[in-house]
């Protein structure tokens, strides 16, 4: 008879229960709960995208820039002035007397060999940090309207109070049509 009873009770599958619903429904319940409330830990250990972006050298397609245009770009938070300068403000700033400006730097020592027709500086005048007007001024480069800083095409400065010609940023040429700005050409 015993025999009988162990055979039975193995064939025989118990439905479940009403019990058995809740405990995997309260153990799903925990795990997303618990999913959830760890959740902001581990995103709080990545960087934001501002920290992200801040160091991130930026590519920037040349192609579509046209000859005598100036277009502005934003790197770490600063603005870049990227100019295709026509052969005739290379000309000029070329022919210039490096040895009358107020920051004396030849036009060649702020462009990359092989590619003067391209220009890029920082775009905030280096006397207060505003926002220079493109091909204005007296030298048709750059004109702070705030306090009259005046700048060639070269980005060098000309007149006004500005200390210093504008900036030229870390950039290489990736190819002849893209520039990395934030990054120097390795060696």
């Amino acid at each position: 008879m015993l025999e009988s009873q162990v055979a039975e009770t193995t064939t025989h599958v118990a439905e479940p229960t009403r019990r058995d619903f809740l405990y995997i429904a309260t153990g799903a319940a925990a795990v997303v709960g618990g999913a959830t409330l760890v959740w902001p830990f581990v995103q709080s250990l990545a960087p934001d995208a501002a920290t992200v972006a801040a160091g991130a050298p930026v590519e920037v397609d040349l192609t579509p820039i046209a000859e005598g245009q100036i277009v502005k770009v934003f790197w770490r938070g600063k603005l870049i002035f990227i100019r295709h300068r026509t052969a005739e403000e290379i000309k000029a700033a070329e022919d210039v007397n490096v040895a009358s400006l107020r920051d004396p730097q030849p036009d060649s020592a702020r462009v990359k060999e092989g590619k003067v027709q391209w220009l890029i500086v920082y775009g905030n005048c280096t006397h207060l940090g505003c926002v220079p007007l493109g091909q204005q001024g007296e030298y048709h480069g750059w004109f702070c309207p705030c306090h009259g800083s005046i700048f060639d095409t070269s980005g060098r400065v000309r007149g006004g109070p500005a200390p210093i010609n504008l900036p030229i940023p870390p950039y290489t040429f990736a190819s002849d049509t893209k520039i990395v700005i934030g990054q120097e050409a390795t060696a």
